[in-house]
């Protein structure tokens, strides 16, 4: 079907169109980040939860604008294009996995915490080990998400502007991090809550518009789509079926199912989301943004699936495969399709501006773990100034935008949703043991976390390393090299359960703390909310 009546002929978008809509919104929204962050943010409660000054409904907004990130619009799309079926599971993982955090995980956390995950995790067992593993985990977690957000603002801007070179791609990815680096050091916590929630309502709202145009298109026939998907494929009914990229062999159906449990179990780890549920005054208002965020994230990895099968059926796989970004590219040229230059500016402006917020998000919680749990609770032992915190707390957020920059140069050709599932199993092997067992087993102790916590995080950083997602493969990170000795892309099926094992064997090999009157005051805290606002510090 040609979609030309809907928009101009044209191959690309109008990069001045595009650059100016670009800089139209990055002004608006850094304006609206100074205005609302006028008041020094020298307490770091101000700094890392916005004082928990926002509402249930603001919340909601702000956790769906902090979790629909470059993966779940960019990469999804472009994989269900591509893949079909296999690629919509990465839209099921992510909004199962977000089921399972808020049944497990989202509530006690927030009412047994403070500021970061650390302080959960500490809490009943001796500070300093667990907090230096916890700050490591964080740091790991975030510094994967972030270069997955990055790779994908350079795929983004990259089909905008037609930039083939990967010079001049890695010239947008360093801007992206600049411009990231300013908004958390301007507007903290708060200017990023206003941020997300803006982004939210926009890429949402984009989303259902590119749906209904996809619907009037077809007459509401979702059964043509399909044929018309399958047809851009050249007729192979594969991109309807489960399969067709995780059953090409034993080793591809492994990375599958460590695919699926990293997806699964990776959100009830990932420090900033958990963050978010800081920054709302009480356990209801919490509950309320819980709602708010279900019934966003849920709808949007629906429509997910039919931006997909358009993707595949009005762009097609060969130029998708061939634009700059690959995969990445499917979305904003979907809406040049769709509905002509104009239309793929504001769309990609809305993905900008989903990475910035995302990356906004991530910097604010690597930061808070570095000042919160290394600089004040290991090295200056509990007595650092809230202003030395938040000063710390920048300095971090401007290393940590610089590392990223460098190695999302590097990730620029990766499938952003394939990077962020790789955060997601580091969440998953260090990070989901380590809370499960501090929330609800008694005789959990510090051997315990520190086991569970630095095996997690060492043997997914390690066969990462080691595996075909950084070298040995086309597709890889290095493509040139090839010390691919791990055969999976995903090596969730052997880490996650390596992390809760070393958190059980660690547990048993260890001495207990003897921290009875802190569990029971955990365990209290946990279910009720009690004592939210009291320090975690002892």
């Amino acid at each position: 079907m040609n979609l030309h009546y809907l928009a101009a002929e044209s191959t690309g978008g109008n990069p001045i169109l595009n650059i100016s809509v670009f800089v139209a919104f990055i002004v608006v929204t850094m304006t609206i980040v100074t205005r609302v962050s006028r008041k020094p943010q020298k307490s770091a409660s101000e700094f890392y939860t916005g004082g928990a000054s926002f509402s249930g409904t603001q919340n909601g907004l702000a956790i769906a604008g902090d979790y629909l990130s470059a993966a779940s619009f960019l990469g999804i799309v472009g994989a269900i294009a591509l893949t079909g079926y296999d690629g919509f599971l990465y839209s099921i993982g992510f909004f199962v996995a977000w089921l399972i955090a808020l049944l497990l995980v989202a509530e006690p956390l927030r009412n047994t915490g403070k500021f970061t995950m650390a302080d959960v995790l500490s809490f009943r067992l001796k500070q300093r080990p667990v907090r230096v593993a916890a700050a490591f985990a964080t740091l790991f977690v975030s510094l994967f998400y972030l270069v997955a957000q990055m790779a994908g603002a350079g795929s983004l801007v990259s089909v905008l502007l037609d930039i083939h070179e990967k010079s001049g791609q890695a010239i947008v990815v360093a801007i992206v991090g600049i411009i990231m680096i300013a908004y958390v050091l301007i507007g903290g916590m708060k200017g990023t809550t206003y941020v997300q929630m803006i982004k939210a309502v926009l890429l949402i709202g984009g989303v259902i518009i590119m749906t209904i145009i996809i619907f009037v298109a077809v007459k509401g026939n979702f059964s043509q789509l399909l044929t018309e998907a399958v047809q851009a494929h050249g007729g192979n009914e594969a991109i309807l079926e489960p399969g067709m990229k995780y059953a090409e062999s034993d080793t591809s159906k492994l990375d599958f199912i460590a695919l699926g449990l990293s997806l699964a179990l990776g959100v009830a780890g990932l420090p900033h989301v958990l963050m978010r549920f800081y920054t709302v005054p009480t356990a209801k208002e919490a509950r309320k943004s819980v709602t708010w965020a279900i019934v966003l994230i849920g709808g949007f990895y629906l429509l997910t699936l039919f931006l997909g099968y358009a993707a595949a059926a009005w762009v097609g796989p060969e130029t998708i495969k061939n634009a700059p970004g690959g995969a990445n590219a499917a979305a904003p040229l979907l809406a040049l399709e769709l509905a002509g230059p104009i239309f793929m500016a504001l769309i990609s402006a809305v993905a900008f501006a989903t990475v910035l917020a995302v990356v906004a998000g991530l910097a604010i919680t690597a930061s808070a773990s570095v000042a919160h749990d290394f600089y004040n609770s290991v090295l200056r032992n509990g007595e650092a100034t809230e202003e030395e915190q938040v000063r710390v707390s920048r300095i971090t957020v401007v290393i940590i935008g610089l590392v990223a920059i460098v190695l999302g140069i590097g990730a620029m050709g990766q499938n952003v949703a394939f990077l962020v599932s790789l955060a997601f199993c580091i969440a998953a092997s260090a990070n989901v043991p380590t809370i499960l067992y501090s929330l609800y087993w008694k005789r959990f102790n510090t051997t315990g976390a520190v086991c569970s916590l630095w095996v997690g995080l060492l043997s997914a950083l390690i066969l990462i390393l080691l595996s075909p997602a950084v070298s040995g493969a086309e597709t890889s990170m290095l493509p040139n090299a090839d010390f691919a000795i791990f055969p999976l892309s995903n090596p969730g099926l052997i880490t996650i359960p390596l992390g809760f094992l070393a958190g059980i064997v660690g547990t048993y090999i260890g001495k207990p703390d003897n921290f009875d009157d802190l569990q029971a005051e955990m365990e209290v805290r946990s279910l009720t909310g009690v004592g939210v606002e009291a320090a975690v510090d002892h």
